[in-house]
């Protein structure tokens, strides 16, 4: 008789950094490794709460005084969009959407430089070298796919690489770990269209979600993703609908955010990982 003997996943802390999002606010992430037989199981029931892939990272905020940061997603099947999504749909009609493995190119980092220096100059990834983008798009333990939007480029069957979105199939939705574009296109709204796309494509394949990762209210870098037909954001343990987004710009007071240890001890996890858990 085989026996497996289960290893339960250990959650880490980061030091206090400044937030990217919010002057004056420490950014603070709760976080676990991804690896194992598990790691899809994992990433597929953590994203559900809240969690966000990197690399074998998967992480949420955990910040001490504050909890602005919500995971959102799309619930497909209601979604409709709007006259200017449906704008943006046309203006990119002549795009072609291809999924690949999780490979970098050449092609893909100089988009992405250009994206970089254009849009996130001083940003936490500014310095990322040719190495670091490919461990960004190779490293996954779970089931990953580079979604490439091309155009054409002039005579014959040539085209030319204008967006890039990698992004995780969850066992319920397609996750969109991160995306670049062509920065000179800033009109098209690529990163909307991709996002729009990707609910058809959940909506073909049978998947209720899209994730987005993080609306951040009071953020103008985070606007855009309030402006999506059935829109769910997850806070307080649940998803619920996002509703006037007004309503989530109050910053809940200091007492109210739940310590670590609680936070922790609330996280469920897939049915083949124990309930032991410990934070470092």
């Amino acid at each position: 008789m085989r026996h497996t003997v289960p290893i339960a996943p250990q959650f880490y802390v980061t030091a206090p950094q400044p937030c990217p999002y919010l002057p004056g606010q420490q950014e603070r992430k709760l976080f676990t490794a991804l690896t194992g037989d598990s790691a899809r199981a994992l990433n597929d029931t953590l994203s559900k709460q809240g969690f966000r892939r990197s690399q074998n990272v998967l992480y949420r905020p955990a910040c001490s005084d504050c909890a602005a940061c919500l995971s959102a997603r799309i619930r497909v099947a209601d979604h409709r969009p709007g006259r200017g999504h449906r704008r943006v749909m046309k203006r990119n009609e002549a795009l072609r959407r291809e999924a690949t493995s999780p490979w970098a190119t050449e092609e893909q980092f100089d988009l992405f430089r250009r994206y970089l220096d254009h849009r996130h100059a001083d940003g936490g990834m500014a310095d990322m070298d040719i190495f670091e983008f490919a461990a960004m798009i190779e490293e996954t333990p779970v089931r990953s796919r580079v979604i490439e939007y091309t155009e054409p480029a002039g005579s014959g069957s040539e085209r030319r690489l204008v967006a890039v979105c990698l992004t995780d199939v969850l066992d319920d939705g397609l996750s969109l770990v991160y995306s670049f574009y062509d920065p000179t296109r800033a009109t098209d709204s690529l990163g909307t269209y991709m996002i729009l796309d990707h609910v058809a494509l959940a909506r073909q394949v049978g998947l209720p979600y899209v994730y987005l990762g993080y609306w951040v209210p009071g953020s103008a870098k985070m606007e855009y993703k309030a402006r999506f037909d059935a829109l769910e954001v997850y806070r307080d343990g649940e998803w619920r609908d996002l509703g006037d987004p007004a309503d989530h710009a109050r910053a809940p007071h200091p007492l109210s955010v739940r310590p670590i240890t609680e936070q922790v001890a609330s996280i469920t996890l897939p049915q083949a990982v124990p309930a032991g858990r410990s934070v470092r």
